[in-house]
């Protein structure tokens, strides 16, 4: 008797989730056309399956060609609609917090923190935002920054001397380790709770990508746990900071007598100025690696408008804002890696209300997924959009258009956007003009909710 209404009680839960997900495709006709998948899974396997970076995948490929660039689906365990246009991604993007909220699913808040500025809304989220932005005005193209910058980026490509082979993923997330080390925190990178940080960073991170499953072992579950290290010790060393304040970290000690953000605030603040300035760099730098080894005749052109940059000035004199301004072929070449190469994938929104968008309907509570490097690789915006073809940027204002988001768009936009672009110019620099190498075996970009290479990037390295 037991076993049947526990059966019955199941079979209820059950029917409740479906007719909570599903009644309103029966009482509105005004939805997208698509497919809600297998009940209560939906099509989340399919939707996370990796591909190359420069393409839409088969899942999209495939609801695309069926249902159109815009379509309904049940993804993260929600009915979702999935925006692969344009003008709807801009739409949703530009309506923060009336129309559309921030909304990514409970493993993503789980690992980040309920205080990451990529999870948190409203006015916490302006308040943690505010601070990014201080710090990249803080920044910005300073003397000193861009002299740190330049020398970190030498120091770098300096170390592979004698070597015939790196694995250039590892390599290039020394180079933004050191910047943000001692921009946000004052510390070397070879100091021993740097060295922690990073450590735990890297397990962290491997977690992120992974599938959200909780069994103890997995790469998730290690990542929870090395997340609460990482708070822990962060922890210690804002305590240590208040007892002893350092000229050199002059924004840790600006974030520390914040009265209006909570311990917990500050701390996850400070992980995701390492998730934000330290990953995306280094993945982009990886990214355009890749495409730039397969493009020889890129690298050429590349290397001779850093050739005239470096005639002008002595040969260990550090680049300066002047410099990075005259840097108009790498700014394309780097506009491309970040087309190709899909960073960010995606952004996770919900309806906060009835939304008619173009003749169809977006229900209340719905997730809504604009998908922004479906844009990036559409045919109709960008010709041969697989190809990584730099000089297609020639003359256009890329940021003033819909068809090209690497960093989100709207309240939302990432504030450090442009010093990831200066750290990218700096270090193909220094990169171009003292080495050429090529892929020493074959590792594409692969997509999964964020970009990454399975081997590592091996590359042969021929000093010049």
């Amino acid at each position: 008797m037991v076993y049947v209404l526990l059966l019955v009680a199941l079979a209820s839960l059950a029917a409740a989730v479906v007719l909570r997900h599903f009644l309103p495709l029966l009482r509105n006709h005004d939805l997208p056309k698509g497919s809600f998948g297998w009940p209560l899974i939906g099509e989340t396997i399919g939707f996370l399956g990796a591909h190359p970076s420069n393409t839409t995948g088969g899942f999209l490929q495939d609801h695309i060609a069926r249902y159109g660039t815009v379509f309904k689906s049940h993804l993260f365990g929600a009915p979702t609609v999935v925006s692969c246009d344009e003008e709807l991604n801009h739409f949703v993007l530009h309506n923060e917090e009336r129309l559309f909220q921030c909304n990514y699913p409970g493993p993503i808040r789980t690992i980040l923190g309920d205080s990451s500025t990529l999870v948190v809304t409203g006015e916490r989220h302006r308040q943690l935002r505010s601070m990014f932005l201080s710090l990249v005005a803080s920044t910005g193209l300073k003397a000193n920054y861009l002299a740190s910058l330049d020398e970190s980026a030498r120091s770098v490509v300096a170390s592979w001397r004698g070597l015939d082979t790196i694995s250039f993923c590892e390599e290039a997330r020394k180079f933004p380790y050191k910047v943000i080390m001692e921009l946000v925190l004052g510390l070397s990178p070879d100091e021993p709770v740097a060295r922690r940080i990073l450590q735990e960073y890297q397990i962290f991170m491997k977690g992120v990508i992974s599938f959200p499953i909780t069994i103890p072992g997995t790469p998730f579950a290690r990542a929870v746990k090395a997340r609460k290290r990482i708070s822990e010790t962060m922890e210690r060393f804002i305590e240590e900071r208040k007892r002893n304040p350092s000229k050199q970290a002059v924004f840790l000690d600006v974030l520390l007598a914040n009265k209006e953000l909570s311990h917990e605030d500050k701390v996850g603040f400070l992980l995701d100025s390492l998730l934000a300035g330290h990953e995306t760099t280094s993945v982009l730098l990886s990214i355009l690696v890749y495409f730039l080894g397969k493009s020889p005749n890129i690298v050429e052109q590349l290397k001779k408008e850093h050739e005239t940059i470096r005639s002008s000035k002595g040969k260990d004199e550090p680049l300066t804002a002047d410099d990075y301004r005259k840097m108009e072929y790498t700014q394309r070449v780097i506009s491309e890696g970040l087309r190709c190469g899909n960073i960010v994938k995606l952004v996770h929104r919900k309806a906060l209300k009835d939304i008619t968008y173009k003749g169809y309907v977006i229900p209340a509570g719905w997730k809504v997924l604009p998908i922004l490097g479906a844009v990036h690789l559409d045919p109709s915006h960008h010709v041969e959009p697989e190809q990584f073809q730099p000089c297609r940027w020639e003359g256009l204002n890329q940021s003033a258009g819909k068809s090209f988001a690497p960093f989100g768009g709207g309240a939302r936009l990432c504030p450090g956007s442009e010093i990831v672009k200066v750290e990218a110019a700096f270090f193909l620099h220094h990169l171009v003009l003292n080495y050429r190498w090529r892929m020493d075996d074959e590792d594409v970009p692969m997509l999964h909710q964020y970009v990454e290479f399975k081997k590592g990037l091996p590359i042969q390295l021929e000093p010049l």
